[in-house]
């Protein structure tokens, strides 16, 4: 990494993408596109089947047609930075893009951390309090929890991702990942002067995905004092495997953004390898797999699926 003195944003930033295995780049690039290409296909067609669909106009699936939509974007904002570098070795970014980037990563894990809090909600109330399902979830209520999710995001992460702008930088532009994050860019910024960036990003993890992880791990305790009241055992699986595909994604969200979080702030003896893989593991998995599962454990969906894609073919052939 170079060094020198600068009292402002580097015009550009070197990312990192999987040093000594220049040579194998189109090789490693496959798996890569395999995975952003079915997490865009695979959320695009989630959001289509659902809103085609008057019968999944349900809270439950207008929640997850926005998680699909929000994974939609986080792929299509980190795949051409990844993509650029394992197609044509291209590692440079402007730093107008490279912050851009890192206002959408940001942002949208966020968001998708308060979507995740709302669909345990409605899993809370839909086994709680079934009787009120319909008055406390109205679907109007439900665009009105998507649109403050995305409100909280957007507002507490542009004075964020904007300080970085007014830092001094004097460790130079190279960065650790194969796209930009707000703990990269600080990391480079002259010592003793990013400290109300690292503040202001431990306050927005708190009040936002730790909040919201503990509000998860509370509605789960309540569901799971329900599930256990029920005397059938019959019962108590039917109503716990409505949850199952939610706790899946909970876990796949939560998972890698606690680890990569560790990672920046404890991890510096780790091999960089390590790093490499799990801001990988960040970036592909949960947008990856959550239509997956969603589309695997919900019998309405499939059942979406089945009718769209037999309209589709009845409509070709008569073409």
């Amino acid at each position: 990494m170079s060094v020198y003195n600068s009292s402002h944003l580097p015009s550009s930033f070197i990312l990192l993408g999987a040093p000594g295995l220049e040579e194998v780049y189109s090789f490693i690039s496959i798996p890569y596109f395999v995975m952003f290409a079915t997490s865009i296909v695979g959320n695009g067609l989630v959001i289509v089947v659902i809103l085609q669909d008057y019968m999944l106009h349900q809270p439950m699936f207008l929640f997850l047609s926005m998680l699909s939509f929000t994974d939609l974007l986080f792929s299509a904002s980190t795949c051409p930075t990844v993509m650029n570098i394992f197609w044509f070795n291209s590692r440079q970014i402007r730093s107008f893009l490279c912050l851009l980037q890192m206002f959408f990563v940001q942002t949208l894990s966020v968001v998708s951390s308060g979507l995740l809090l709302a669909m345990a909600f409605d899993r809370f109330v839909a086994i709680c309090d079934p009787l009120r399902y319909s008055s406390i979830l109205s679907n109007s209520i439900v665009v009105k929890i998507g649109v403050a999710s995305a409100l909280r995001s957007i507002v507490i992460h542009i004075p964020l991702v904007y300080s970085l702008e007014l830092l001094p930088y004097c460790k130079g532009n190279q960065l650790s990942h194969s796209y930009c994050l707000h703990q990269d860019v600080m990391k480079l910024a002259c010592d003793g002067t990013n400290t109300f960036n690292i503040a202001y990003g431990l306050v927005i993890i708190l009040s936002t995905v730790t909040f919201d992880a503990i509000l998860i791990f509370i509605s789960y305790v309540l569901i799971m004092k329900a599930v256990f009241s029920l005397t059938s055992g019959v019962d108590r699986y039917k109503v716990f495997d409505t949850c199952i595909s939610h706790l899946c994604a909970v876990f796949l969200f939560y998972v890698p953004v606690v680890a990569l979080s560790f990672i920046h702030r404890f991890g510096t003896h780790l091999s960089p390898s390590f790093k490499i893989f799990m801001a990988s593991v960040y970036i592909l998995i949960p947008p990856m797999f959550n239509p997956i599962i969603y589309s695997i454990k919900s019998k309405q969906i499939r059942g979406s699926f089945e009718r769209l894609h037999r309209h589709n073919r009845v409509r070709a052939l008569h073409t």
